[in-house]
């Protein structure tokens, strides 16, 4: 109990930490076709391990599969008494949410379960109950565990503290767009770690958000941060003084409750909609319901996470480099502004400039797509009739210029002149400027070969 509350604390002293230092911005990593496919897995987990209270079987240890595989494998020694009592529990769910949707359904089943229970009996035919709960009241003060032990768990809490924040925020999120709201990432890690530190505290284990409990307390028509200070304090007092009460309450109408509570996250209509606009996303989704149901909550995540940056690298790396063409009346003599220059596929009027050949990457350059683009403009290069004198890069879009950027432009310079074909540089942002003057590309290319706008760098260029 020690070591568990010591990891508790731990876990949630790092989440706290994060959190103070921004460290939120990890979220941006959960895309959502990522999130709605573990919120799938994640309830179809957490339906499986209920079954096993409305069948009255044990579902054992495992993944998913091997959960459902148990139940159904024993189903000869299913209880048919607990079945029934689990079968209507969902049935009165479904019927006063469906008709009474003002009612709290959930506290009507839970309290009729417990009476009907303890008028009749039902722990004697064969039925499982909460049975004896120790009361308790909590009283903070540090796991009395050596200091060597604080230090074994520090590596495993970091694991937790990754495990308890990521189910939390899909949560949160979940929910909090559904209600038009925001969840602010580093003010979530704070409040998540504060309460595992608290956990801890009072020899509790690690703690997170609850997919069913939070799917109750909306479904019970809970709207604001009240309900769970009030079922805080409720908690606290059946704690200390009703765990009596909850003596004859079945397992099986728990685990109905519970398997109301979570369909929401069944999201298979996302699926669905992913299939028909996005089979990336499609794909992405798959993952992560896979990988919980396969390896649990965290692998589930972490693979879809790790698919969802893969693609996109490999999206970042494929840009298409547009050739451009002044676009007829574009100009305004008198101004001072020349003319406007069009990819010349979405705009047929486009005038290719004669001896100049005008490009740009539709996207920020990095990396991982740089090669590709000097390919694409040395392709356009060959391809175009007659060839140019000069050719024109247009970096509009690219705020920062790394050096592996920088190299790339500078080999591409190089393999320009040797054909006797100048290199320009157009709309070179302040950032990339900066990145530009730090290395030699800028001196080989000259301030001639630098243009606020293409315009003026084809005019530079012609007049050259």
């Amino acid at each position: 109990m020690g070591l568990s509350a010591a990891v508790a604390i731990i876990s949630g002293a790092v989440l706290v930490v994060a959190g103070m230092a921004r460290l939120g911005f990890i979220t941006n990593f959960l895309a959502e076709p990522a999130l709605v496919g573990f919120l799938l897995g994640m309830a179809l987990t957490i339906i499986v391990r209920q079954l096993s209270k409305l069948t009255g079987t044990d579902s054992g240890d495992g993944n998913f599969f091997e959960r459902l595989w148990a139940i159904l494998r024993h189903m000869p020694d299913w209880s048919l008494t607990t079945l029934t009592v689990g079968l209507v529990a969902l049935a009165a769910l479904l019927v006063l949410e469906r008709f009474l949707p003002r009612l709290p359904a959930a506290l009507l089943v839970l309290v009729a379960g417990l009476a009907v229970s303890a008028a009749t009996g039902l722990e004697k035919h064969g039925v499982e109950v909460v049975g004896e709960i120790p009361s308790a009241v909590p009283v903070p003060h540090l796991p009395g565990i050596p200091a060597a032990d604080w230090l074994a768990l520090a590596g495993g809490a970091l694991g937790v503290a990754l495990v308890v924040f990521a189910e939390a925020y899909s949560i949160a999120g979940r929910f909090a767009r559904e209600h038009g709201q925001e969840v602010d990432a580093d003010r979530e890690m704070i409040a998540v770690g504060a309460a595992n530190v608290a956990a801890g505290l009072v020899r509790g284990f690690a703690v997170s958000g609850s997919a069913s409990r939070s799917a109750a307390a909306v479904g019970a028509g809970g709207r604001t941060p009240m309900v769970s200070l009030i079922a805080a304090a409720l908690i606290l007092l059946t704690g200390a003084f009703l765990t009596p009460l909850f003596t004859d309450l079945p397992e099986a109408v728990l685990g109905a409750i519970v398997i109301v509570a979570v369909r929401g996250f069944l999201r298979v209509g996302e699926l669905r909609r992913y299939a028909r606009l996005d089979r990336s996303s499609l794909w992405v989704a798959l993952t992560a319901v896979i990988g919980v149901l396969l390896f649990d909550l965290l692998p589930g995540l972490l693979l879809a996470v790790a698919l969802s940056l893969v693609m996109f690298i490999a999206a970042a790396s494929r840009r298409h480099v547009a050739v451009l063409g002044r676009l007829p009346g574009s100009d305004r003599p008198g101004t001072g502004q020349g003319f406007v220059y069009g990819d010349i596929t979405m705009h047929p009027a486009a005038e290719p400039v004669p001896g100049v050949l005008a490009v740009r990457p539709d996207g920020s350059l990095f990396f991982g797509n740089i090669s590709r683009v000097r390919l694409a403009i040395r392709d356009r290069v060959r391809a175009a009739e007659p060839p140019p004198r000069t050719v024109v890069l247009d970096l509009a879009d690219s705020y920062h210029l790394g050096v592996p950027v920088l190299d790339t432009l500078d080999e591409l310079r190089d393999e320009l002149h040797r054909q006797g074909i100048a290199l320009h540089l157009a709309h070179i942002r302040a950032r990339a400027a900066a990145d530009l003057d730090g290395h030699p590309l800028a001196a080989r290319l000259g301030p001639g070969a630098l243009h606020p706008t293409v315009d003026e760098a084809v005019t530079a260029a012609r007049t050259a």
